[in-house]
């Protein structure tokens, strides 16, 4: 867990600034930050914030563009069709690229070809189980897992997203046997871990947090390198 970690960075659109944009001149008209995620997840919101600071600082509009599904691929399709001329933006997290470069023999677009303009949030992944199921540790689920194989099930953003690669390599590192479940984004899968539905999540942390507080989620386990405040 240690190293399970959710950094996002904004990335411009492919070669964004690669036509010649004047510091003065920028920017003239609205901007758009495309989300390859549903309203409510962890990118959702720091790109919300992100947005709201633009909006004060330039004096333009600047628009949140939900474009959920297929790994993030959808949304990265859509900036990369934009016109590079850096009035279009990408919030997503940088290990989604490299992660379907590794898992899609072909792309619609080039993952190499964004330009990432800045790190936006750093935080640490939870594992969080849902407060009915039997255990208050890590070990208690390990236990459980490997004496209930294929019982236990685990939610997901999506096929080939960070949580759920973190589910195969929690299987893979205990014996254990549980069935994945993929969501569209970290707020519907979020969601159905609420209502029982899934049993637990490898989450980040900022859209587990108010429902861990809450006592609606259990939190095993969180990353990094220090005990999380």
């Amino acid at each position: 867990m240690r190293r399970m970690r959710f950094d996002r960075m904004l990335l411009a659109a492919a070669l964004a600034f690669g036509v010649a944009v004047h510091a003065q001149d920028y920017p003239g008209r609205s901007i758009k930050i495309i989300v390859p995620n549903p309203p409510g997840g962890g990118n959702d919101l720091a790109a919300r914030i992100v947005a709201e600071r633009f909006r004060e600082k330039w004096g333009q509009p600047v628009v949140v563009d939900n474009r959920a599904g297929a790994s993030g691929r959808i949304g990265a399709e859509a900036a990369a069709a934009a016109a590079p001329d850096g009035y279009t933006l990408l919030v997503t997290a940088p290990a989604s690229l490299v992660i379907n470069k590794s898992l899609y023999a072909k792309l619609a677009y080039d993952p190499d070809a964004f330009v990432p303009v800045s790190v936006i949030v750093a935080g640490p992944g939870v594992l969080v189980v849902h407060p009915g199921l039997a255990a208050s540790n890590v070990q208690q689920l390990m236990a459980y897992a490997k004496a209930n194989p294929d019982k236990l099930t685990y939610a997901s953003q999506g096929n080939g997203t960070i949580a759920h690669l973190a589910g195969a390599l929690f299987q893979s590192m205990t014996g254990s046997r549980i069935v994945h479940v993929p969501y569209k984004g970290s707020a519907p899968a979020i969601a159905d871990l609420l209502g029982g539905q899934v049993s637990m999540m490898f989450s980040e942390l900022s859209p587990a947090l108010p429902h861990i507080r809450a006592g609606k989620l259990r939190a095993l386990a969180a990353g990094g390198e220090k005990r999380n405040p």
